[in-house]
């Protein structure tokens, strides 16, 4: 079994060291152990304390967001023949010395998407702003309601670990972050989500988030990405719950004047609309947009089944791709700063691409073709 743990790291210089030297290398049923540091265009030495350190580089260009060198790491990882994805912030937040209790209940296959929980023990809640602390819980609410119902304590935190078979279907668009995301996209597959509860720092002890810095930010970037989440896995529950916002008030208006005219009509035939007639329009309207909205959601749920026969497609794709030994070669080959040929799919900048392999390779290529 191989362990890859990922480092998204931007200007970390003070604490990426420290994280890189932490990392369990004697983990009992993991036979090799690996550290690749996304370097998010930091503009201090935060690259060069990690390659020291021992982890492998990978140079990000273009600020592409959170969430997307989430995707970048996770793709460099199974290119390299990763059994098991560890994630973990590089501003020292986290015990790199934890990862064996997230990656045990991958092993004992338990659990197929193992995520550290701040919450979950009240003896380890960590100190933390108040504001940030409740907003974690409100998003926490909001995506347990959207998973139908479950029972997840924290899902805003970095700290977390994959199956290969969790990595191979899990799909991302967020830019911004990648943590929600994740919560929502593998329940929708039917992956096993496991909480593990750990003591964290609640504020770091140098620099300040990128991600959280500004709540007002925060939700204003992470928002969409758990609507359009929703959107896309729960098409459906989406749009028949937006149908159903604009039939409720129009029953009700529509039944209040429906009732006046019956009442009124026995006593006065002046009275049985007025002075509500206007409300007649508002309530048909109403009605004409929730029943748009019904129809829309029935089309939704559509596209949403071809959707997940085109995520199975991908699934399949990308099992024949990271599990194929060539790429995994090839992966091995380039330590630094160049890259293969496939990253061209993850990376916004690509640079230096070399196609050539040694004669041995083509060789074996050849051999493993004919197989």
């Amino acid at each position: 079994m191989k362990l890859v743990v990922t480092i998204p790291a931007q200007n970390e210089e003070k604490t990426i060291g420290d994280v890189v030297r932490a990392v369990p290398r004697n983990i009992p049923g993991i036979e090799e152990v690996e550290v690749i540091v996304m370097d998010d265009e930091s503009t201090d030495a935060t690259a060069r304390l990690a390659r020291e350190a021992g982890a492998l580089v990978i140079p990000v260009h273009g600020r592409p967001g959170l969430g997307k060198v989430f995707k970048i790491g996770m793709d460099r990882a199974m290119r390299r023949g990763a059994d098991i994805i560890c994630n973990i912030d590089g501003d020292g937040q986290f015990n790199a010395g934890d990862i064996p209790k997230l990656v045990q209940l991958i092993l004992s296959d338990q659990a197929d998407f193992v995520t550290c929980s701040r919450f979950k023990d009240r003896a380890l809640w960590p100190t933390m702003p108040r504001v940030k602390f409740w907003g974690n819980h409100v998003v926490t609410r909001i995506i347990n309601w959207v998973c139908g119902g479950t029972k997840f304590s924290d899902v805003s935190c970095g700290f977390r670990a994959f199956s290969r078979e969790a990595a191979y279907r899990l799909t991302l668009f967020g830019r911004y972050t990648y943590t929600q995301e994740c919560f929502i996209d593998l329940f929708s597959k039917g992956m096993r989500i496991a909480e593990v509860p750990l003591a964290v720092r609640g504020v770091r002890e140098h620099g300040k988030s990128r991600v959280a810095s500004s709540i007002i930010k925060y939700a204003t970037n992470s928002g969409p990405i758990i609507v359009r989440a929703m959107r896309d896995i729960q098409p459906l529950k989406f749009f028949g719950g937006i149908a159903l916002m604009l039939l409720i008030p129009a029953v009700v208006l529509g039944g209040f004047v429906f009732g006046r005219y019956l009442w009124f009509g026995l006593i006065d035939d002046r009275w049985r609309t007025a002075p509500f007639t206007s409300l007649i329009t508002i309530a048909g309207v109403l009605i004409t947009l929730s029943f748009t909205m019904g129809v829309l959601a029935l089309l939704a749920d559509m596209l949403g089944r071809h959707r997940k026969i085109s995520e199975e497609l991908l699934y399949l794709a990308r099992k024949n791709l990271y599990a194929n030994r060539r790429t995994q070669r090839r992966a091995k080959q380039h330590r630094s700063t160049k890259l293969s040929l496939h990253d061209s799919w993850v990376l916004p900048v690509i640079r230096n691409v070399d196609d050539r392999l040694p004669d041995e390779s083509r060789d074996v290529d050849r051999e493993l073709a004919r197989v």
